[in-house]
């Protein structure tokens, strides 16, 4: 960047390493040197001497947003859909009879979730057995 171009209001990388620096003021000192007066991201001011030489290294600092959109869409999709899976319980506890493609009878229901669950420590066999006169459960303890 040539001297003549920097002017008060500037945003300026190259000054302090890896910071954007706000220019103050621009004081030329003689054809070749400017003082610079610059406000550092912390609000503390600063100033030097800057040569032709260090002001090749000296850019406009540009505006970026720091996130952008451009990530992969399906990606964020299948992380969203992992997530609502995962925080589902909370908001049905019957999730799992749901999202299942078993259709659980009634009865089963109410002897799994009302009858086994609650019971700690959990040692139980759930077996349905299905005969013409009617569906009954049997639950055996382990």
């Amino acid at each position: 960047m040539n001297l003549e171009e920097i002017a008060a209001g500037q945003s300026l990388t190259g000054i302090e390493s890896e910071t954007i620096s706000h220019v103050v003021a621009a004081i030329p000192i003689g054809a070749d040197t400017i003082q610079l007066v610059y406000r550092m991201p912390d609000g503390t001011i600063r100033e030097t001497l800057l040569d032709r030489k260090r002001a090749e290294d000296v850019t406009i600092a540009t505006a970026q947003s720091p996130w952008s959109f451009d990530g992969d869409g399906e990606a964020f999709k299948l992380a969203v859909e992992a997530k609502r899976i995962d925080l589902a319980f909370l908001f049905d506890p019957m999730m799992a009879i749901h999202t299942s493609n078993v259709e659980p009878l009634p009865h089963q229901i109410t002897a799994v979730y009302e009858s086994m669950l609650p019971r700690k420590p959990l040692r139980f066999v759930l077996t349905d057995d299905h005969d013409a006169v009617r569906n009954h459960l049997r639950v055996a303890t382990v």
